[in-house]
């Protein structure tokens, strides 16, 4: 312990939160006990490289190429992605692929030698080339390096056990970084280090904190040569460290774009996709798992607060909502309406009568969420832990003792999810939940995270878990934990109510969590710069395979301004999981808290995301079909358009709409970089050309939001049906845009419609282009920009 750690305990403990504050102390000293007696104490290590090539056993799509000290196999998938693993280590077993078996090789990929002695496997959308040294280096067809991965490094105990492992690579001086989970000082990630340890930072967060709760190794980099998503699959504790390239003003000496990914453990294996950002987000998802697909209800405004503390407090909101007009399509309740913190309890004096409340929110159109947390409390009787203890299903020691640690309810245990059995009895217990009438579920502290008065506030590293069979400690673990908590939950509720489509998001994560559900936030700081991190927390998810986020709109922590409020609920009207949610100590955030301006303000917004909700509805199932993400950074288009690459304050949605919130105190205008092409503003109708830098009006009462000239929007219509708003394509020139009708939470799988605008003289023609040939539209059209 050193002397930061004594004051931190000291401090604990005479705060004035004795009880919780004495039992952290003995949290952390009992964690750091386990880890001394538990883990394996770093001595001497051997460092190793590769070697020299010695030899190829042609493959499948690639093949096995054996150096002096290690082996490298290589196979070329046929969806384009290329993958690598060190010592021979295969694609499975892997928390982040879909499916039992992986993508099939590429029966047309070959291993041919290439020169100095060195390999390529040529693939068609792809070419691999290995020096005789190990390095690796990812190429287009046409012979352009996307990145250059130098000869890895290894250091392994002398007395055995797992190692940790250096992979350094190059790309191009121009290149640009995203990606790594949910980063709050992003989208585009700078100069510095990145750790990879799922992380509860304990506070409100903002753009300088990290990490946060949910990190993966995924990187997307763009370049002018292209884009190209990058994996390297293993769960261990890690940091990336990344800094970006630098061109020579045409002397010719360009510096290279670095990136060094260090691991303490795992295997050395990586995927490697490449092409356009689509192209590479669609592999990505077929390599991972498509997108779950929310219910209708899900895509609405939700309202959240811990410290709602009754039912009396639950009706009194809605009823404020309803008098004043204002859609709600779901209510979260937090921990507060638990029995004494208790997961899967209920308080039944606070919420003597939750499943009536829930029926009769539903008759109205709105849902309840629960929260759901990890940590069951630790005392006899508790109906939980009663049934885990009897099916064995808490995480133990080296000693084979239940570990505990604390979390709100006190001494608590947690569920071993990486164990296909325990995942079995977690899921089952949300039949509690359905009981109660909850129709969705978000889950929290799952990183997993531990109170503790020092060190880390999570789990000890020692602990053990089954690992799906193999066998390991939290270091392997922890990062995938709430992966495998998100599992439970979607395979439970598939078995308990099979008719209708889950909606789990949760709080952290690891590759493929958009297999089961989304994210969000966490508990992100109350303002500016937590306006700000908000958006790029989505922009890199969505990124990363997860498409399915949002903030807390509002911050968690503090009272904002209204102009922030306002300015933080405009935008969360265009993001996929549109919430306002705040702490128990912190100020309101309904619309009606901030003045007759605001409120009034904030009811455009919410009838604004009303009236989007097909499109949302269609972006939904396009993400599941195609792995885009609703929210796409304003370069997804053109990647090469480096001013586009360097602009993070504005955004897509989905192909048609730009979206340029105001993100600074007292702006009444802003500038906006638009794409190629022409653009109308969605309120004023006048039309802009891009590429160029416009300034437009952002006054309080809304966002400037601009649509792409052709596009053609499913929309709610005035009469509650769907209509299309089509934007008039520029003269000599098509458009058109996908429908997805689909308002319910089933399993259906609507046919995709796709309608064509065409611009004849003065009038705009909409047609519905399908396998029966061209018909009309079954919607009314409504045609805009046309002056």
């Amino acid at each position: 312990m050193d002397g930061r750690d004594l004051v931190r305990s000291v401090s604990v403990v005479g705060s004035g939160r004795a009880a919780r504050g004495l039992r952290t102390v003995r949290a952390a000293w009992r964690r750091r006990r386990l880890d001394a007696a538990g883990l394996p104490r770093r001595g001497p290590e051997r460092a190793r490289v590769p070697g020299q090539v010695q030899g190829v056993e042609p493959g499948p799509g690639g093949g096995l190429i054996r150096f002096s000290r290690s082996e490298l196999r290589i196979v070329v998938a046929v969806n384009g992605a290329v993958f690598w693993g060190w010592d021979g280590a295969g694609a499975r077993p892997s928390y982040a692929l879909a499916g039992s078996s992986g993508p099939e090789p590429d029966p047309r990929a070959v291993l041919e030698p290439d020169k100095d002695g060195g390999w390529r496997v040529v693939a068609e959308r792809v070419t691999v080339v290995v020096s005789r040294h190990g390095a690796v280096q990812v190429c287009t067809p046409g012979g352009v390096t996307l990145r250059r991965d130098l000869p890895p490094r290894w250091w392994e105990p002398v007395g055995g056990g797992p190692g940790r492992w250096l992979q350094r690579s190059e790309v191009a001086a121009d290149a640009r970084f995203f990606g790594l989970g949910g980063r709050a000082s992003g989208p585009r990630l700078r100069d510095g280090g990145y750790r990879l340890w799922n992380t509860d930072p304990g506070r409100a967060f903002g753009p300088g904190e990290d990490p946060l709760y949910l990190t993966m190794p995924v990187q997307v980099v763009v370049a002018d040569a292209g884009t190209h998503l990058v994996f390297h699959d293993t769960t261990w504790d890690g940091t990336v460290v990344l800094r970006e390239g630098a061109e020579g003003a045409g002397s010719g000496h360009d510096r290279a774009g670095r990136c060094e990914v260090r691991m303490d453990g795992g295997p050395l294996r990586c995927w490697v996709m490449v092409g356009t950002p689509a192209r590479v987000l669609h592999t990505w998802a077929s390599l991972t798992g498509a997108p779950a697909l929310p219910p209708a209800w899900a895509l609405g405004h939700h309202h959240a607060r811990w410290g709602f503390g009754s039912e009396q407090e639950v009706r009194r909101i809605i009823a404020g909502y309803q008098e004043r007009g204002l859609p709600l399509d779901a209510v979260h309740l937090d921990i507060d309406h638990y029995d004494d913190h208790r997961v899967f309890t209920v308080d039944e004096e606070r919420f003597p009568k939750l499943p009536v409340l829930a029926e009769e929110l539903r008759r109205d159109g709105i849902r309840l969420v629960s929260i759901v947390d990890p940590a069951v409390r630790a005392t006899p009787g508790d109906a939980v832990f009663e049934s885990g203890s009897a099916v064995d299903a808490f995480v133990r020691d080296a000693q084979g003792r239940a570990v505990r640690g604390v979390v709100w309810a006190g001494e608590s245990v947690f569920p071993d999810f990486t164990d296909a059995r325990v995942r079995a009895w977690w899921g089952g217990l949300y039949e509690e939940r359905l009981r109660q009438g909850f129709a969705g579920f978000w889950h929290d502290m799952n990183e997993p995270t531990s109170f503790s008065a020092f060190g880390e506030s999570t789990l000890p590293r020692s602990a053990r878990h089954a690992l799906e069979g193999h066998g390991g400690d939290h270091r392997e673990a922890h990062n995938v934990y709430a992966l495998c908590m998100a599992r439970a939950a979607c395979e439970g509720l598939r078995e308990l109510v099979p008719g209708e489509r889950p909606f789990v998001f949760s709080r952290a994560g690891w590759a493929g969590l958009q297999r089961y559900g989304g994210t969000w936030s966490g508990d992100v700081a109350t303002g500016w710069p937590g306006l700000r991190a908000s958006l790029s927390l989505v922009l890199g998810l969505g990124l990363c395979g997860v498409p399915y986020s949002g903030p807390d709109v509002g911050g968690f922590d503090g009272s904002p301004s209204p102009e922030l409020y306002l300015r933080w609920f405009q935008l969360g009207a265009y993001l996929p999981l549109f919430r306002t949610h705040a702490s128990l100590r912190a100020g309101r955030r309904e619309p009606w808290e901030f003045g007759a301006e605001v409120l009034e303000h904030a009811r455009v917004a919410l009838l604004e995301r009303r009236r989007l909700l097909p499109y949302f509805v269609t972006l939904a199932h396009l993400a599941r079909r195609t792995g885009a993400p609703y929210v796409r950074p304003s370069w997804w288009g053109a990647p090469e358009d480096r001013a586009l690459r360097d602009s993070e304050d504005t955004f897509l949605l989905g192909d048609s709409l730009l979206v340029a919130p105001v993100l600074d105190p007292g702006a009444e205008r802003r500038t906006v970089q638009l794409p190629r092409g022409r653009w109308y503003h969605t309120v004023t109708e006048k039309a802009y050309e891009g590429p160029a830098r416009v300034v437009v009006d952002a006054p309080l009462s809304r966002i400037p939001v601009l649509a792409r000239a052709g596009a053609v929007l499913p929309v709610r219509g005035a009469d509650g049906g769907l209509e299309l708003e089509v934007w008039a394509p520029a003269r000599g020139r098509t458009g058109g845009g996908l429908v997805v009708p689909d308002a319910g939470d089933g399993w259906d799988e609507p046919e995709i419609e796709r309608y064509v605008a065409r611009r004849q003289g003065a009038r705009v023609v909409v047609t519905r282009e399908g396998e029966d040939g061209v018909t009309e539209p079954p919607y009314p059209v409504r045609v805009r920009g046309l002056g």
